[in-house]
């Protein structure tokens, strides 16, 4: 591990308990507010939007200051509204804490994304990306299951401690190991908002938005799917969730070092493809036990190649507005979780099956090959080669 890089990955670790953990611990949350599960999943709503809105709102116009500020300052947020959700008395404050603890996502991760690839060597700087998101993927494979056991054990709110406790972590170690690394935008917050409305990053947030909904079309409904389809024991299910947190891990390393040796385009249009061979594999071997546990480490695996190339492919897209498009790809991100879930279960409610969310997932994954396959076209014909980002040195 970096040790510059390591801050980065903590950052990682506690943005992604935050995202992922709470889904574990809906029933005990619901029963503490008293209030019904499926209002106690406005709580996961709200933080995606909270995402959404703060990756363009925290980034924007901040380009003149020091990168390592400005995340200290976004952690330091995270790390006060979080600790919020842990006391919060009522269901409202809750809420609020909520929204508040998102907007500080897709900034620091649009932030750390520059940061990254400037600290990364020559050549490398895809695979230090993905060191960064390694603590999103550890905290899909170790946080959330030891979190929701530590909520349905003694209570959630220490969960949310937890989560407060390594944001103050966070912010000690980018304060003592992050190195301090000059500004890279030019301009003010309208210049870069502007750099990011061109047709090539607006086709990169489009194919963000709607490709990697396949991935939620999936995970947003592997627990029923597991359970219901494949039989496998109710009590199994948090191994399930950390067998496909084991695969994010590995395909998140193996993402950045094909788009270092690639490039990242044809490692996006690999990962792309592969998702969608996975997922038409998940909906038609769903009922063979073995092979549908199977397919949800190497499915975990294929979808989560996608993170550092993608990340990659918008910092060298909108050179003189980094931050703020690797920002608003973490945003698209979100809005793909959301379109995924929202989208996935339509079929279910016309009673289509447990299963046919996989179906819609294929088809949103195709649409985002098509966009990437005009990303690249447009690329060739504009004679970009998505250059290497300045590195700290340089």
């Amino acid at each position: 591990m970096n040790t510059r890089i390591l801050p980065l990955t903590l950052g990682g670790l506690g943005i992604g308990s935050a995202e992922f953990l709470i889904m574990g611990l809906l029933p005990d949350i619901a029963t503490t507010f008293n209030v019904s599960i499926p209002d106690a999943g406005y709580l996961i709503s709200i933080y995606a939007f909270g995402v959404v809105v703060g990756a363009p709102l925290l980034v924007a116009g901040t380009g003149k200051i020091a990168p390592k500020k400005v995340l200290i300052g976004l952690m330091i947020a995270f790390t006060i509204f979080n600790a919020l959700a842990a006391v919060a008395p009522t269901f409202w404050t809750m809420f609020i804490a909520r929204f508040f603890s998102g907007l500080p996502h897709g900034a620091f991760f649009g932030i750390g994304t520059v940061m990254a690839s400037r600290l990364a060597a020559p050549g490398k700087e895809a695979r230090t990306i993905s060191m960064m998101f390694a603590g999103l993927t550890f905290a899909n494979l170790l946080m959330v299951p030891l979190g929701t056991q530590l909520g349905h054990m003694v209570s959630w709110r220490w969960a949310f401690a937890l989560i407060a406790l390594i944001g103050l972590i966070t912010v000690l170690a980018i304060v003592f190991l992050l190195p301090d690394v000059k500004a890279v935008q030019q301009g003010g917050w309208k210049k870069e908002v502007r750099h990011l409305m061109k047709l090539d990053p607006l086709l990169l947030i489009l194919m963000i938005s709607i490709g990697t909904g396949g991935l939620f079309c999936w995970i947003s409904y592997i627990a029923p799917m597991m359970r219901d389809l494949a039989k496998v024991e109710p009590g199994n299910i948090s191994w399930i969730m950390a067998l496909a947190g084991l695969g994010m891990c590995f395909g998140n390393i193996l993402g950045g070092r094909l788009a270092d040796k690639l490039s990242p385009p044809i490692t996006a249009l690999i990962s792309f493809v592969g998702v969608a061979i996975c997922l038409a594999i998940n909906y038609l071997t769903i009922s063979y036990t073995v092979i549908a546990v199977t397919m949800v480490f190497f499915t975990g695996l294929i979808t989560f190649t996608i993170g550092a190339p993608i990340q990659m492919m918008m910092i060298t897209t909108v050179k003189k507005a980094q931050m703020l498009g690797a920002s608003a790809s973490q945003a698209a991100f979100n809005i793909g979780n959301a379109l995924g879930a929202f989208l996935g279960g339509i079929p279910i409610a016309l009673g289509f099956g447990l299963a046919s969310p996989l179906l819609v997932g294929i088809v949103m994954v195709l649409v985002g090959i098509i966009l990437l396959y005009l990303f690249i076209q447009r690329q060739k014909e504009t004679g970009n080669t998505l250059p290497v980002v300045p590195t700290l040195e340089s």
